[in-house]
């Protein structure tokens, strides 16, 4: 009797081991993030995680309406600093998957427009649409110009 009793304990517990042992298998893959090229984010790593959008939407907005351009929270700056290399030589697009920007995005399940308009490589010319955004009038001030 005591035989059979281990015996079918072992046949029932077997499945649960094996799925305690595999118990990543069917989960979503985590995001792959790439270290960007200086020595430290703009910010706290926790912060641009949580914040970053924000950031880039008040850029945005300084830029377009007030004419202010800095780099601190500039998009050109991110993708220069978290591009990633491809292995034949140049810049993956910051579009293809797994690409830095996109590996989160795609685990968010979040969409972005940035780069219909925007470089999305490091060096290239932007591709802004005709018309697609009203023109500032004057020229661009830099920060040091702004009280």
């Amino acid at each position: 009797m005591g035989r059979r009793l281990v015996l079918a304990l072992l046949l029932l517990l077997a499945p649960a081991a094996a799925a305690a042992q595999d118990s990543d298998a069917g989960r979503v893959p985590l995001p792959t993030i790439v270290k960007g090229k200086g020595e430290a984010c703009v910010a706290d790593t926790a912060y641009m995680r949580r914040y970053h959008m924000t950031e880039l939407d008040h850029q945005r907005d300084e830029t377009m309406h007030r004419g202010v351009r800095t780099r601190k929270f500039s998009l050109k700056e991110c993708v220069d600093c978290h591009a990633t290399l491809a292995p034949t030589g140049g810049y993956v697009s910051v579009n293809a998957p797994g690409q830095f920007c996109r590996s989160c995005h795609d685990y968010a399940a979040v969409t972005i427009d940035c780069f219909q308009c925007h470089a999305a490589r490091p060096g290239e010319k932007e591709t802004k649409r005709a018309g697609a955004f009203p023109r500032t009038a004057g020229k661009f001030r830099q920060e040091s110009e702004v009280q």
